[in-house]
């Protein structure tokens, strides 16, 4: 019966020439189709019918062959599926199914949101009376994981991504599957996304930008921060929507009473938007691998403590993370996670942040809200949501705009977040603001908070002042230090213990003046590795106070904030 072959997804495959009149239906021929993406003016799709080719039904296969008995219910949902997609593989290994009279949207072939439940559906409405057994949608979908791993993997985005011409592209969360695409010359709203895009349901519709000349104001007017606090926000938010870059985390800090969480949840909101924008503290790193796969931006409320699995964990996540596990119900297959997210966090006290982590966030210190300007949540919710539209597509302005100068800048030294202080630069000399000084005085702050925070670590600047320069074993320096009476968790209790935590605080040592050296040897025979800590010399004041001026090139600014004609 499987007398001749087709090519499916670019792979030549036997058909099955029992359903041949199905496939050579000039109205149904995939040869024949017009796959021209529908358009938006055609109205949403409805949110329980899958888009179908041509806005048909689709075409059903006989319920017999050529010797009177039906063919099986899995060839029949394999056609079926044949018939409304095409089936890729993300660059992680996972089967997707994309419509291909619809929206770009990834469908997985499996679970609540997958292409099995559709099929299922579909099934019992083509075939009255005959409903699809657990075995034979299992069937249908081993098959369609087939045809997926015969195809080249392709990026499958979560929320933002770019296309092939640089452009970044911002998923509105849509069912029709619409988009904001901006590039160096403006931003605008397309019917048809030109990525692809994944869907979780940690995510929700992000309303649609429209220009307003004072978004930006309507935003700062629900906030309680100070003028460069605000335009440090704004730099983030801005380049919380650049893919390929690695974001410092948002750390919103403040007393009981300043809005802290509040705040945090409108700027996820404003990224991303979530139901759950606000998650509680993941008890290990599988439950956090599993939030971050679900969500491009989210938020870790009410930290007090970050063991130090979170803050590696949370700190990878920054720059670029994966995880492989192993695969459900099997031994020998692996699941693998990759994700680069971004993160805001609201604590009290920074001093809960790990060296490493403290060198990888923005800090904004929330002002304490007057009882007489204390407005209700309703009426905050109510407020947001209005100014929202405004508000997005005045960042949406500010980032064009700085994309269109981004690649002439030029730092003269790097910083640790070095490309997201190129994005701050390149918002100043659109805006006139100055950002990335007042960022790079913050990150020093924060360093400093998280030393007073550290024991060990003040035990360490203690004996460089008094000592001016130190050097032995790390043995040596246990026993040097005064240890408190109440020894704190992180307070190595070993040699082995203690090398390792020197080096960890290295970072914040240096912020503070301090340098940390362990490349040298006892002369003895046992060869020892030597710690050697000393302050460093203090840097001439011109290297340090030269002027923003100098960070680019003079570049003409493309509109001051605007966007050209045409555009929106």
């Amino acid at each position: 019966m499987n007398g001749s072959t087709r090519p499916v997804n670019g792979t030549a495959r036997p058909v099955n020439t029992v359903n041949a009149a199905v496939n050579t239906d000039p109205h149904t021929d995939p040869a024949r189709v017009d796959r021209t993406p529908a358009r938006a003016d055609s109205g949403p799709a409805r949110a329980d019918r899958t888009p179908t080719r041509a806005g048909r039904t689709p075409a059903r296969p006989p319920h017999t062959d050529t010797d009177g008995k039906p063919p099986p219910a899995a060839a029949r949902i394999v056609a079926m599926a044949r018939e409304q997609y095409r089936f890729v593989t993300s660059t992680d290994g996972r089967p997707y199914a994309v419509a291909l009279d619809g929206p770009n949207i990834a469908l997985p072939l499996r679970g609540r949101a997958g292409v099995r439940q559709r099929l299922a559906r579909q099934f019992a409405d083509a075939y009255p009376g005959e409903v699809a057994s657990q075995s034979a949608l299992a069937d249908a979908m081993t098959v369609l994981e087939g045809i997926c791993e015969d195809t080249d993997p392709v990026p499958v985005n979560l929320r933002v991504g770019r296309d092939p011409a640089g452009a970044i592209v911002v998923d509105l969360g849509s069912a029709d599957g619409r988009a904001v695409v901006v590039t160096g010359v403006g931003w605008n709203v397309v019917d048809r996304a030109p990525v692809l895009f994944r869907r979780s349901g940690a995510m929700a519709p992000m309303p649609e930008p429209v220009l307003d000349g004072d978004g930006l104001a309507k935003l700062h007017a629900l906030l309680n921060m100070d003028e460069s606090t605000f335009r440090q926000l704004v730099g983030w938010l801005v380049a919380a929507w650049i893919p390929d870059i690695p974001h410092p985390a948002l750390v919103c800090k403040g007393e009981q009473g300043t809005g802290k969480s509040k705040a945090a949840q409108m700027f996820i909101n404003l990224v991303d938007p979530s139901p759950a924008a606000k998650r509680s503290q993941p008890r290990d790193e599988k439950a956090w691998s599993r939030q971050a796969f679900s969500s491009w931006a989210l938020c870790l409320d009410n930290i007090s403590t970050i063991p130090p699995w979170l803050s590696d964990t949370l700190c990878k996540a920054v720059t670029g993370d994966g995880v492989v596990d192993r695969a459900l119900y099997t031994d020998d297959d692996v699941v693998v996670l990759t994700f680069k997210r971004v993160l805001a966090m609201t604590t009290i006290d920074a001093g809960a942040l790990a060296g490493d982590l403290a060198e990888r966030v923005l800090l904004l210190d929330l002002q304490l809200i007057d009882s007489t300007r204390r407005r209700s949540e309703e009426e905050l919710d109510a407020t947001f949501e209005a100014v929202r539209p405004a508000v997005l597509g005045a960042l949406f302005d500010v980032l064009a705009c700085a994309l269109a100068v981004l690649p002439s800048v030029r730092l003269e030294s790097m910083p640790r977040m070095a490309d997201f202080a190129r994005v701050l630069a390149a918002v100043d000399q659109t805006q006139g603001w100055r950002t990335l000084d007042d960022y790079l005085a913050t990150s020093a702050n924060v360093a400093t908070d998280a030393m007073e925070g550290d024991q060990f670590a003040m035990a360490i600047a203690a004996l460089v002042d008094q000592a001016g320069t130190w050097q032995g074993t790390a043995a040596q320096l246990l026993e040097v230090l005064p240890a408190p009476l109440v020894r704190p968790p992180n307070w190595p209790k070993d040699a082995t213990r203690a090398s390792g935590r020197v080096k960890r605080l290295a970072p914040l040592l240096r912020s503070i003046g301090i340098t940390v050296d362990d490349t040298q040897r006892s002369r003895d025979r046992h060869r020892h590795r030597l710690l050697t800590l000393s302050r460093a010399p203090d840097e001439d004041d011109s290297a340090s106070t030269s002027e923003q001026s100098s960070l680019w090139p003079e570049v003409a600014p493309p509109g001051h904030g605007r966007t050209p004609p045409h555009q929106h």
